[in-house]
């Protein structure tokens, strides 16, 4: 007796997590961490960019081994909204613009070959590489950008103090290492991306030294009194 089986991919079920954690060491984490959150706080207006971090992205359906997780990637022109996981299939086929990978020796085979070659076939326009810890990357953050499906270096130009930017065309933002520390640019304002957490320090740094500058201005005016006194004795 035969027993004929309907194959119906839509029933498929693809999970969201794989139990590994979200990355290798805190460094990693870190960056990983600064990246995705910088980026959606860039974006937050947009309703068509999608930015996430560590999220499975399967790109055939009914397979569930065309998958890959990028450590930060951006979609343009699909809805800003959470998700589970990313199905290609169900954003009009629309594949990540721009990924980044945080990488080291231990993640080094994957970055540089199974990785790279699965976004150069999703068409992704965009991969960059950072190595917080300079395991083997010289220098430490590079850029590379499609061309008739293979990746060429994106151009990296020396700023003064011998920082390092490369310019990404699809986020319209400059990717800078600072000291060895990755960090994104406006270079339409010059200023950097923060996290939340980074603005409120950064907030809270900037009313202590005002509370301190007034204390100052008024200890000077308090001393200054003093001696006008003492003149008009």
């Amino acid at each position: 007796m035969t027993i004929s089986v309907d194959y119906n991919p839509t029933q498929i079920e693809y999970p969201d997590e794989d139990g590994k954690p979200m990355a290798e060491g805190d460094v990693q984490c870190s960056y990983l961490t600064y990246a995705r959150n910088a980026l959606r706080i860039y974006f937050q207006n947009r309703s068509d960019v999608y930015v996430a971090g560590n999220l499975f992205i399967y790109y055939e359906q009914g397979n569930l081994e065309a998958v890959v997780a990028p450590d930060v990637f951006v979609v343009l022109g699909v809805e800003n909204q959470d998700r589970g996981s990313y199905k290609t299939w169900q954003e009009q086929h629309k594949t990540p613009d721009f990924v980044l990978e945080i990488t080291s020796k231990t993640t080094r085979s994957k970055d540089q070959g199974a990785k790279k070659g699965i976004y150069a076939f999703l068409g992704v326009r965009e991969y960059f590489q950072y190595d917080p810890t300079g395991d083997y990357l010289n220098p430490q953050l590079q850029g590379l950008h499609l061309i008739e499906g293979n990746y060429f270096p994106v151009e990296m130009t020396t700023l003064p103090d011998n920082l390092l930017s490369l310019s990404s065309e699809v986020l319209g933002l400059e990717l800078r290492l600072e000291f060895g520390e990755l960090r994104f640019y406006d270079p339409a304002t010059g200023q950097k991306l923060l996290t939340h957490e980074e603005a409120v320090a950064a907030q809270q740094a900037a009313v202590q030294a005002l509370k301190e500058e007034q204390e100052r201005s008024q200890r000077l005016a308090a001393k200054l009194r003093e001696l006008n006194i003492e003149l008009d004795n």
